[in-house]
Formats: structure tokens, C-alpha cells, sequence
């Protein structure tokens, strides 16, 4: 399934995108995408209960605005350099292990949503990512069973301010959590609609250029390792996301560097979670 949100900001519905690209409301299932969805087998019984109440839901109409795909999650948990040449790129070693960092949840925002350039940035920049969205509660599993805690996966606009996250003292979720920094979407594509998540073209273009074009095949850590390696440190809770790192071709990593201004129109997509196109806006 394709799990979609839909409706004006703070107001959204629960719905999905069918096979054919078409939308429906699915709403009178009387549960939204959260927490207590996914840790009680929601995906299961949201399919049965389709079995019974698909023709009675509701179209969508291509005019309405998708909202994040989730309810805002405990946590956004973000792995840094996880693409050798993006460590590259950066000037930073390969890790031996994952580089973890946390992304405010008040971040997240539709998948067409405008980004707001934080006041007085200079240095924003873009990172496409394939995220994934946590099924079942996860706490020291190894990776062999890790994969049994994924309900699906997202891409994820994992937007970064660089002085604040490079320049300036402390961590780097001060460059990761600005408001609008986190667009999600269009959909979260649970897990049988993905073949293998480690073969997936990811690609982001900036004014119509493409800046990022890679595969997860290149990722450094694997998503079983990430999710095992995370649930060592910190408990995974049913609806978390976990962002799995960004490939080359982000603008900290151009000669001359290059970052986000006001009126950049950012289009971005992963094989299979769709596409998502944001504006960027200046700070008002």
C-alpha cells in the first residue's frame, strides 16, 4: 500500500494512492497514520478492512495538498556520510560506524510544501534520502530480525542548514531541524511494494539541473544494520523515521560551494515513493 495524508495544514485525512496513481479517503477506517497504527498491525488490518470498503471510499480530487505522510513521530533519526563520496565531498573521513544525529519532528512538511529559508541563512542546502518508517517497537534487535521492524519507507528532503551545522559549536541538529527543513512523501510504500530498498535510484535536480543522481546500492551501512545499530542506543518506537544519509552532489560540496535562495524550485525522487517538488522562499 501507499499511505498518503491529504487536506489543509494541521487538518489532514488519512487516504491512499492506488495502483493506477488515483487517490482515496480513507478516513472512515477512524485511524490516522501514528504511533498506535503502526505498533498494532495497522497495515494489516487497514488492508482488510479495504476488502470490505474500498468502493465506498471517497476520490481525491489532484488539486488537493498531500500532507506528511505520517503523524509527526517521536523522532527523526538521521544517519550522516552513509555514501562514501558524499563523505568525500564533505572533506570528511568514512566512518567506521554509523554517524547518528536527530532532526526535529516540527521539521516535517508535505512532500510540495514550501521551504522556508531559516533568517539570515546563507548556506541551505538540499540532501534527498530514502528514509524508513518503523513498524514495531524496536530495542536491541539484531540484524537479522531488523527488517521485521520496518513498515515502509519515504523519501525524505533532509534540508541543512551548513553554518549552523558545521560552523557553529555543538551538534548538528542545529543545522537539521529548522521548520520546513523535513519534507516527507508523497506516500510511505510499506514494505512488499519495495522489491529491494538497496537498489533504488535516488536523484534531486535544483532549477531543472540535476544535482543528485546515485543508487542505494552505495550505501556504506546497510538499512538491517542501521536499525539494529540504532536500537542499541535508543529505542525505536512504532511511526519513528530513520533518514539513511544522502549520495553526492550537494551543494556544500561544489566548487564554488553552492546553496539554496529564494524562488529555487528543488524536484526530487526515489524508484518507487514518487516524486515531490518544493519551492524555496526567503524568510519573512
Amino acid at each position: 500500500m501507499k499511505l498518503i495524508r491529504f487536506g489543509r495544514n494541521g487538518q489532514e485525512k488519512p487516504g491512499l494512492e492506488l495502483a493506477d496513481g488515483s487517490r482515496i479517503d480513507v478516513s472512515a477506517f477512524e485511524e490516522d497514520y501514528n504511533e498506535l497504527f503502526f505498533g498494532s498491525d495497522g497495515i494489516n488490518r487497514l488492508a482488510e478492512w479495504l476488502d470490505h470498503n474500498q468502493t465506498q471510499c471517497p476520490k481525491i480530487g489532484e488539486d488537493i495538498r498531500l500532507g506528511p505522510p505520517i503523524v509527526r513521530p517521536s523522532k527523526i533519526v538521521c544517519v550522516g556520510l552513509n555514501y562514501a563520496k558524499h563523505a568525500k565531498e564533505s572533506g570528511m573521513e568514512v566512518p567506521s560506524e554509523p554517524v547518528l544525529f536527530f532532526k526535529a519532528s516540527s521539521a516535517i512538511v508535505g512532500p510540495n510544501d514550501d521551504v522556508i529559508l531559516p533568517k539570515n541563512s546563507q548556506k541551505s542546502d538540499w540532501e534527498v534520502e530514502l528514509a524508513i518508517v518503523i513498524g514495531e517497537r524496536a530495542s536491541y534487535v539484531s540484524v537479522g530480525e531488523a527488517m521485521k521492524h520496518v513498515a515502509g519507507y519515504v523519501l525524505h528532503n533532509d534540508i541543512s542548514e551548513r553554518e549552523y551545522q558545521l560552523e557553529r559549536l555543538g551538534q548538528w541538529v542545529k543545522g537539521k531541524s529548522c521548520d520546513t527543513f523535513a519534507p516527507l512523501g508523497p506516500f510511505v510504500a510499506t514494505t512488499d511494494e519495495i522489491q529491494n530498498p538497496h537498489n533504488l535510484r535516488l536523484w534531486l535536480k535544483l532549477n531543472g539541473k540535476t544535482m543528485q543522481d546515485s543508487n542505494t546500492s552505495d550505501l556504506i551501512f546497510s538499512i538491517p544494520k542501521l536499525v539494529s545499530y540504532i536500537s542499541e542506543f535508543m529505542t525505536l518506537l512504532p511511526g519513528d523515521v530513520i533518514s539513511t544519509g544522502t549520495p553526492f552532489g550537494v551543494g556544500l560540496g561544489l566548487d564554488p560551494q553552492k546553496y539554496l535562495k529564494d524562488g529555487d524550485i528543488m524536484e526530487l525522487g526515489i524508484d518507487g515513493l514518487g516524486v515531490s517538488k518544493q519551492s524555496v522562499k526567503g524568510f519573512k
